[in-house]
């Protein structure tokens, strides 16, 4: 099994569309220099943040080649895999095409509410059939079950190519005791930026960040920081980058995201339907707070 370092800054990618609602490859080639340049230490491709719930699979053969190829290996790619039918899911892992991939992320199942023992078992059996590292992702507010830290604790004591967590559960009690306890080799990181600073004061180690489409540098600069014990120069840059954080995340994500992404040139608002552009007053102030910022 190839190693993969999951310290530092992952940014979960969006995917552009154009005006009629296809995918803007143009848009995510400038997105994709755009983070590399600002300093990320590796992307996250076909993520929550990427709608895949709205993409077609030809659409996401063709995403995960394009990132593959604009890359060219100057950072590692994680690629976004899960699903609420596990049989399903273990089937597409056993046949799929690693190749240009350093790691999966696996958010856990969503809408069937499973619980504890179901979601060991799933994750279970999805890391005995990935050739490759294998991050878990508990969004407690999107799939409507939370993965507790005993249940964390367990898979990364018995599945050896779980590598990690992206906790984005928002308790702060259920992630300092995942670091309070977790065995060497297995890593906490924040899944959400706004919570990225005091984790990683915890023992956290990086991000998988929403706000580093817009400000790589930014959240890239703030999280080696914080990682060499430098709280207090972090602390500057999460302070400057909260109201915009906040901010795009106000109407849900990705759609605040990919308006700022409009206002500062790379890619259109464009997202798919259940979801909606932002609001015209919010779309105002994430254009003030963006200019205040590079100000």
């Amino acid at each position: 099994m190839k190693e993969f370092n999951i310290k530092g800054t992952g940014v979960a990618l969006i995917t552009p569309f154009d005006r009629q609602s296809n995918v803007d490859f143009t848009s995510f080639g400038r997105l994709i220099n755009h983070v590399i340049e600002g300093g990320v230490d590796y992307l996250v491709c076909l993520g929550t943040t990427s709608e895949y719930p709205t993409l077609t699979e030809k659409e996401m053969l063709a995403i995960k080649e394009f990132t593959i190829e604009t890359v060219d290996n100057r950072v590692p790619i994680v690629l976004g895999m899960g699903s609420n039918d596990t049989r399903d899911l273990i089937n597409h892992i056993t046949k799929f095409d690693y190749s240009g991939i350093s790691a999966v992320l696996s958010v856990a199942p969503y809408y069937n509410k499973p619980s504890q023992k179901g979601l060991f078992e799933h994750f279970r059996l999805v890391a005995g059939s990935c050739p490759l590292p294998v991050i878990i992702y508990n969004v407690p507010g999107r799939t409507g079950s939370n993965l507790t830290a005993e249940t964390t604790l367990k898979l990364a004591e018995e599945c050896k190519n779980i590598i990690g967590i992206k906790e984005a559960s928002g308790n702060m009690a259920q992630c300092m005791e995942i670091l309070r306890r977790k065995p060497k080799g297995f890593e906490l990181i924040s899944g959400e930026d706004a919570l990225t600073l005091p984790l990683i004061s915890c023992g956290a180690k990086g991000v998988i960040s929403v706000t580093a489409n817009a400000f790589p540098y930014y959240v890239s600069e703030m999280v080696n920081l914080a990682l060499k014990d430098n709280c207090r120069k972090a602390a500057v840059l999460h302070n400057k980058l909260l109201p915009f954080t906040n901010a795009v995340f106000e109407e849900g994500n990705p759609c605040g995201i990919k308006a700022a992404l409009e206002i500062m040139g790379i890619s259109q608002s464009v997202v798919r339907m259940p979801l909606a552009k932002v609001s015209k007053p919010l779309y105002n102030k994430i254009q003030s707070i963006i200019k205040e910022i590079n100000a």
